[in-house]
This record gives C-alpha cells, structure tokens and sequence, in this order.
C-alpha cells in the first residue's frame, strides 16, 4: 500500500508547507492562513455519515444506486424532527410552513453558534502566544492590540503577515498547528464568449436552453416551485442588483478585501460581469423575453470575493464562505478557483465545506475550465458538490476539468482510509452558449463550468421550495440528502457510475424532485 505521509499538524509535514510557502512566495513578509486542530475528533456521528455517503458514491456504477432510501423523513430517529412533524399536524395549513421554517431556523441558528463558539476557542492559544504577537508587530509596525488578524471560525484558521524568519518559530513555539497555507491569489475566471450560437440554442424563445435542459421548466408546472422561501449564496465578483432580472433578489450583501476584512459601506455591485451572469442563471426573470433562472422566485446573499482587475486571495473566499453560512443561507455557488494539475488536491478550503455541511448547506463548485485531467481547487475538494460542462447536446465541454485526485493525509479520516481516492466532478450542467444576465441592464451568452454550477446552486432551490427538507430534515443530514437526490436522478453519461466527463451524468431536477416525493419528502397539495 502506498505510504500516506505524516499527519497534518506532524512537524516534518508543517516543514514542508513552510519551504512551498518560501518558495512560492520570495517577499519578506508572507501573508499565510494558519489553521489550528481542534482538542478532540471531528464530531464522529457526522463524520461516519459524511464516509457513508462518500463510499457509496465511490462503489457506484449507477446514479441511481446513490438515490436515498424512502423514510417518512430522513431524520425519523431526531427528536426535534419528531416534535415538529408532531406540531405541524395541530397547525392550520396556512400556519405550517411559517411555523417550520421558524423552528428550522433556529436549529441551523443554534448550529452555527455552537460551532463558532468552539472554533474561536480553538484559536485563542495561537492568537496569545508571543512569538505570533511578535510577528505581528514586526509585520505591520502596529501593537498586537491593534493588529488584529482575522479570525475564520469556518475552517479554525486566522490570516497572518508573518516576517520570513518568524515561520519556523511559528510552528516550533505554538501548539496544535494543524496546517499552514499561503494566502494564494485567485484569478477572476476568463469570460469566454462564443462566437457562434446554435441554431436550436438561439431559437429556443421560452428560455434559455439550460432551464429547459435541466428540467427546470416542467418543475415549476409540475411541482408549483421556483425557489420560494429559498437564499442562495454567491462568492463572485459581485452582482448588479439593479439588473431589470434581478432587482429585489439580493437581500443581503457584502464586500471582502484581500486579507478576509470586510469592507465597511460597500453597496452591491459587480467588479466584473461575472457574477452577474452566475446570479442571473441561479434566478433571473425573463425581462429579456426568455427565463433566464432556474429558480426565479428565491433571494440572494452575495458576497464579492473577487476584484474584476485584481482577482481575490483564498482569505477573500474563506471570508465569502463564513458570512454566507452566517446569513443562514440554503445553498452556496462558487464559480472560482486557482488550476491544479498534479493528484493532490489542496486541503485549503476542506473544514469550511465541513463545516457548511454541519449546519445542511451543500457548497456548489466549478471543477475548472483547463480540460480534462485538471481541475480548480475549490472545485476539486473532496467536500464540494464539483460541477463540469456540458453542451447542449449533452456532450461533455472540452475545456471541462476532471480527474482522479487523492488525500494523502488528513484529520478528518481514519489512517486506515489513507489514502483517499475520489475522482470529480459528481455532476454536470449546461455550460455552453448560456444565455443569461450582465450589468447595465444587459444580457450575453457565456461559457463555462462557471456557468454550469449556477444550475446545480439553482437547482437545490427548486428542490427545496418543493419539498419538505428544508423543514424538517436535520441540518446535519440535509447537505447529504439534497446531494443524493441530485446526484442519484442524473442523466446518466459516459462511462457506468462517476466519470472524469460528466460525473454521474447531467443534472435533472425534474427526476430529483420525482424521487424526492417517492422518498417520502413531498408537500401535501404541493405546499402552496
């Protein structure tokens, strides 16, 4: 068996971050995110089920072998599931669904507090120590007082200016340092737009061609949903929240500068036309004359990570990523990322997506647009709901990552799971000549898996406005349930099971919302 390397947090690993820092970086002071362990394991019920799900993927030859199994509801055995079914059936059918969704967002409330409680303890021995006060104040000319660092409870790691010769006292001098990364920059994804559009492309009226593709159209008639009662989170480069198909969709907003800082006063805004072309896939109106959304009744919380002219910083990211869980959103779309091209997939951004799927958020990524066998690291963590193209004729893009990666030390699993091998992407989406919003009041078809995942992110709003996992499926089984249904209802494509192409095939959330109502998890009359 191939040998899995030190652990993290192992001093000969750490070593070795420390010479990739110093040589990727030949400034005086490196910007770095130290990431600190936690005192005992990783929440073991939870992490049994996250290894449940992930085998069965691993073994599958289906789509359809990954499909939950039919219960009541997912979490029968969880108490609080068990009282609030039992409340809702003395309510009126006009109290129930507030009622659900108030005692739904105090669970996932309560769930946030309880973890960034926990992780902020956990940075209180790196932020005392001397020799980080020492750094800092070497670093920015400031006393450690005012120098504050900050703080990302999402993956228990502050962003540090750290002097060159205070890296080796860093990890000698503090304990329980997991891991050490350098703050990389990230690149706005390149907008590519075709030169030419299909005949059947272009003279699809009703919408662009990946609502229909999706099954989004037949959804909404069938299933009388479009994203109701459903926010969305969106790491980009902004959004024009004026747009005529976006006005009054985004209800929450933030701006994040390189070191993870919020901007204080930021108003929406898109730096790019990157971001608004993601949001108006995931719910845009049709003031074009054609539905450009695929779940055009649900809100937006978005957060610019990325500067149009200056790209972003995996702090940025992290940063988009905690506020995002703290607005209690349902879903989160990443269309960034930074190529990798060796196996190794970067475990940057793993115990954020963790801790996204804790509190029920599934996180979307884009594997990348550098063709087959590489990948954008988001999109290719082991966590991440990863996204390729496909055209619209089902073919799998030619600029669409993909690959078989590997986890060769972790903290998160077993050292008789080590090492880890997983391919991505699970899924893909319309990718190719997709119609859809940019600022000024204007609209452009663009390509890219940065197109595609925004169908997924849309996609889960449908699946959520439909059905009854937002209300009563615990929030640390929601993540995975949603996930399932998606990925077991795919349109299957390529090679038998997971593929480096197309995943488990092309998403259908007609399918998903038909196999979540044979589950057991429909509304009565359809909710509404």
């Amino acid at each position: 068996m191939t040998n899995a390397g030190p652990a993290l947090n192992h001093p000969r690993y750490l070593q070795r971050q420390i010479e990739y820092i110093r040589d990727t970086d030949n400034s005086d002071i490196r910007e770095v995110i130290v990431k600190m362990g936690t005192p005992g394991p990783e929440d073991p019920p939870f992490m049994q089920r996250l290894g449940e799900a992930m085998r069965r993927r691993g073994v599958s030859t289906s789509a359809r072998d990954v499909l939950p199994v039919a219960k009541d509801f997912q979490n029968a055995k969880d108490r609080r599931a068990r009282t609030l079914a039992a409340r809702e059936r003395e309510l009126t059918s006009a109290d129930r669904s507030l009622a659900a969704t108030a005692a739904q967002s105090a669970w996932t409330a309560a769930d946030i507090a309880e973890l960034k409680q926990s992780a902020l303890a956990d940075l209180e021995p790196l932020l005392g120590s001397s020799i980080v006060q020492q750094a800092l104040a070497t670093a920015t000319g400031e006393t450690p007082s005012s120098a504050q660092p900050t703080r990302l409870w999402i993956s228990n790691s502050v962003v540090l200016p750290v002097p060159d010769r205070f890296l080796p006292e860093l990890i000698s001098n503090v304990p329980n340092i997991e891991d050490i990364y350098p703050n990389r920059r990230l690149s706005v994804p390149p907008i590519v737009k075709p030169t030419q559009i299909a005949y059947d492309i272009d003279h699809n009226k009703a919408s662009a061609w990946g609502v229909r593709a999706i099954g989004a159209l037949s959804a909404w008639g069938a299933y009388d949903c479009r994203g109701e009662d459903v926010i969305v989170g969106l790491l980009d480069t902004g959004v024009d929240a004026d747009h005529p198909d976006l006005k009054g969709k985004v209800v929450a907003w933030a701006e994040f500068d390189e070191k993870g800082v919020q901007v204080p006063d930021s108003q929406p805004h898109d730096s790019d036309q990157h971001g608004t072309h993601c949001a108006g896939i995931i719910l845009g109106e049709r003031a074009s004359g054609r539905w450009i959304g695929i779940a055009p009744r649900a809100k937006m919380a978005a957060a610019m990570v990325l500067n149009g002219e200056r790209g972003g910083t995996d702090a940025q990211v992290l940063a988009g990523l905690q506020w995002t869980i703290e607005q209690q959103v349902d879903v989160i779309n990443v269309s960034l990322g930074s190529l990798v091209l060796g196996p190794d997939a970067p475990s940057t951004y793993t115990k954020a997506f963790l801790s996204a799927l804790k509190v029920g958020i599934p996180v979307v990524t884009a594997i990348g647009n550098d063709g087959s066998q590489t990948s954008g690291s988001p999109g290719n963590d082991f966590l991440g709901l990863a996204v390729g193209a496909t055209d619209y004729l089902n073919r799998a893009a030619g600029f669409s990552g993909g690959g078989t990666y590997i986890i060769r030390q972790s903290s998160y699993f077993p050292p008789a799971m080590l090492p880890l091998v997983f391919s991505k992407p699970d899924l893909s989406a319309p990718g190719v000549s997709v119609w859809s919003s940019v600022p000024g009041s204007g609209w452009s078809y663009f390509n890219g898996t940065s197109m595609a995942a925004p169908h997924v992110a849309g996609a889960i709003a449908l699946l959520l406005s439909a059905t009854t996992i937002k209300d009563l499926v615990n929030p640390h089984e929601r993540a995975f349930l949603i996930q399932d249904l998606l990925i077991g209802s795919a349109e299957e494509s390529g090679e038998a099971g997971q593929n480096h192409r197309f995943g488990f095939g092309r998403i259908d959330i007609l399918k998903a919302i038909g196999f979540a109502y044979d589950r057991g998890y429909g509304r009565e009359n359809n909710g509404r």
